[in-house]
């Protein structure tokens, strides 16, 4: 009857309780210092009061928030996911530390973006590099893909595309024009000697890719070249061509300074164009908005 009692008191005192921002700065130091010596010097205290803390905290809510084990303490799920709330008012207060230094809100937010893993590498990091850093409250969630689907099904808000028909449902901006050019690295060339084109060993997208301008350029100027090997992206096709197993159509982001040999000039009628966009929806999204505006200025093609 005692034991009986005393559980409904627990549950009446965790069911009373109102957990506030000590409880939950308290709990964020022991889950990512993971034992009570690292916690107590995260929250600038001594190791007996976080321990008496805890053990407080825990009596008032009535569950367990850690395990002790030999390593230190180990986070139950209730600790992990009262974590994750402390990380965002964590964050929330460094915004808004932020916005009164700066005198202007902060724009915030998580904006997907979709693209192909070469334009990922070789043009929207070096821009990203650019501004970023202004935008401490933004957050990216970056996806390689080589359709437009994602948007359709707004499984993204902005995309990045080499396409000359563009969707109609989509906004966006035109960046500028990409043209396409046969290279090979200096070695393979060596070897090849006085071998023509169309005998040489080519790298290729496979079938994920039929109506690329590359793969629509070889079937026919080159219909009876020997494909040696097919790749899944075009970043993996450049990185044959430069360890020197064969010759490819590159678009000319891909191509740096003194980096491959280009054998003849770029590719004529197949230069493609590339786009900035997103759903008209979107456009009013401040984040978006300010990502869409800040991408525009930053990309480079050559």
């Amino acid at each position: 009857m005692q034991s009986e009692l005393a559980f409904r008191q627990v549950i009446n005192a965790a069911a009373q309780y109102r957990i506030n921002h000590t409880d939950l700065t308290l709990i964020l130091a022991l889950v990512r210092g993971k034992n009570l010596s690292r916690a107590a010097q995260l929250l600038s205290l001594d190791v007996s009061t976080v321990f008496r803390a805890v053990r407080r905290l825990e009596a008032s809510a009535g569950t367990a928030l850690f395990e002790k084990n030999r390593t230190g303490y180990q986070a139950t799920s209730a600790a992990l996911a009262l974590a994750q709330q402390a990380e965002s008012a964590e964050q929330a207060l460094a915004l808004a530390q932020i916005s009164l230094d700066q005198g202007h809100q902060v724009i915030s937010g998580t904006v997907r973006l979709t693209c192909t893993e070469a334009v990922l590498q070789n043009l929207l990091l070096p821009a990203l590099t650019r501004f970023m850093p202004d935008y401490p409250g933004l957050k990216l969630e970056l996806n390689t893909s080589s359709t437009f689907a994602n948007l359709s099904r707004r499984d993204a808000d902005i995309a990045l595309r080499l396409t000359n028909a563009p969707p109609e449902h989509l906004v966006g901006t035109r960046l500028g024009t990409v043209s396409y050019q046969v290279c090979a690295n200096e070695s393979y060339l060596q070897q090849c000697g006085e071998r023509a084109l169309e005998d040489m060993r080519w790298i290729a997208p496979d079938d994920f890719l039929p109506d690329h301008p590359t793969v629509s350029w070889r079937r026919q100027q080159l219909p009876k070249v020997n494909l040696a090997y097919r790749c899944s992206s075009m970043l993996a096709v450049a990185q044959l061509v430069r360890a020197g197993m064969g010759v490819a159509a590159l678009p000319d982001f891909m191509l740096r300074e003194g980096d491959l040999q280009r054998l003849g000039e770029p590719l004529e009628g197949y230069d493609t164009a590339l786009w900035l966009l997103t759903r008209p929806d979107c456009r009013a999204l401040r984040s978006v908005s300010a990502l869409f505006s800040e991408l525009t200025r930053a990309i480079e093609l050559p």
